[in-house]
């Protein structure tokens, strides 16, 4: 079992090793900070590119956002394109949708290439109960066609309520690009097939600091790195120790619960195209099926960084709201975690120093950009930046209020939306 013993991922890991934390000295080409999916991506690419790789991870090879999350692959960003032109100029804007794109076909390359048992599934579903979520269905369906997608299919109240199995929702959006995995055992696979590659990997090497020049220098409690280049790839869990990334994104527990087994017949009546389920609302629920026919369903954030009292019976009151035919049901297992969001919804790529890069902020959109983002770094540290630099052109903004005012005014900021999801 891996170490998240609360969570129905770690109770079904693929077995990994424990990995020893770094001692002494070591040089190296690069030095990846972070054993989530960005850094285990960019330590696969990097490896198959034949660089010398060290990857420090604080905890357990995924033990942040990457082992823990809703495990939905969504095409897209947060933003829609007309907004994301505004502030990147429409052809960043029409670069950044390619990319996204490209970022899907890459996760089905990874699981496929490496053989990695991590339970995909095709396809995503937004679903919408209010006049505005129609609207917005309406308009994403109409960019992404734009845009050139001809796969989507948006449903009417009789075919959502045949395809998703709750009375509250009246539209919907498929998307059979998108889909669902277990992150967990995604990341394991992503660091396993790094490892074959060539790339270390220390567990339990929390970076302390680092150092710029040429080499950079990180420092662990018991050892150090030189290397020619350094990859920030903490995302939520690097925010105190590098403040200058820091004051860009917000940490943001999310959380999770699964249902007992709920039999193959009466998991499929659920969701009958079997893919992964999300709502229009600002701050959303999300469910999905899993491969032992149990619902995992997400419904609850915490932006103040104080989780709930009874992660579960939250998560049940919110699923019985929605599905209440599961009112008979128990939940197994309830877990949370902690993803980063930026003030703009947008991926937040960049560089510290000449060597140092970092990629954060997914604001959600995690499964596959995170993957991407791996493989752009190891890109722009062979010299070919192009693509890296068409997420680093992003303008982002630091979260207002500094350290101590920024989650206070962000509480309020949510209290509000949430006050608008219930209207």
């Amino acid at each position: 079992m891996h170490p998240q013993t609360t969570s129905w991922y770690s109770a079904t890991a693929t077995p990994a090793p424990d990995l020893p934390p770094l001692q002494g000295d070591h040089t190296t080409d690069v030095c990846i900070i972070g054993g989530g999916l960005t850094g285990c991506s960019a330590a696969l690419h990097l490896a198959e590119r034949g660089y010398r790789v060290i990857l420090l991870e604080a905890e357990r090879i995924a033990f942040g956002a990457s082992g823990r999350s809703g495990g939905q692959m969504i095409a897209g960003f947060n933003r829609d394109t007309g907004a994301i032109a505004r502030l990147t100029g429409p052809e960043d804007a029409r670069r950044l949708w390619d990319l996204c794109e490209d970022a899907l076909d890459l996760t089905r390359s990874l699981i496929r290439t490496h053989a990695i048992p991590c339970d995909f599934r095709d396809g995503t579903v937004f679903v919408g109960e209010k006049p505005r979520h129609h609207a917005d269905i309406e308009a994403t369906y109409a960019e992404w066609t734009r845009l050139g997608r001809r796969d989507l299919a948006v449903w009417d109240r009789d075919e959502t309520q045949r395809q998703v199995a709750s009375p509250r929702y009246t539209s919907g959006l498929y998307d059979p690009h998108g889909g669902h995995l277990h992150p967990l055992n995604y990341t394991l696979g992503l660091a396993a097939a790094a490892r074959a590659a060539g790339a270390q990997m220390y567990e339990h090497s929390p970076m302390l600091r680092w150092q710029e020049g040429d080499p950079a220098r990180v420092e662990t409690p018991q050892g150090s790195v030189r290397a020619r280049f350094v990859i920030l790839a903490g995302n939520a869990y690097l925010w105190a120790t590098e403040r200058r990334l820091g004051r860009r994104i917000m940490p943001v527990g999310t959380y999770i619960a699964a249902t007992e087994p709920l039999g193959e017949e009466r998991a499929s009546t659920l969701i009958r195209s079997g893919a992964a389920v999300c709502d229009m609302n600002f701050v959303l629920n999300y469910f999905r099926l899993s491969s032992d026919h149990r619902l995992l369903f997400g419904g609850r954030v915490s932006y103040s960084r104080l989780d709930p009292a009874d992660v579960g019976a939250a998560i049940r009151r919110t699923m019985l709201r929605i599905l209440p035919q599961l009112a008979d049901t128990r939940m197994d297992y309830a877990w949370g975690g902690h993803v980063a969001i930026t003030v703009n919804r947008l991926p937040h790529f960049g560089r510290l120093a000449p060597n140092v890069l970092f990629a954060q902020g997914y604001s959600g959109h995690g499964i596959a950009l995170t993957g991407l983002a791996g493989r752009l770094m190891a890109e722009a540290v062979a010299g070919q930046a192009e693509r890296f630099d068409v997420f680093s052109r992003i303008p982002h903004l630091p979260f207002p209020g500094g350290t101590a005012l920024r989650t206070p005014l962000l509480v309020l900021a949510m209290a509000w939306h949430r006050l608008r999801d219930l209207l």
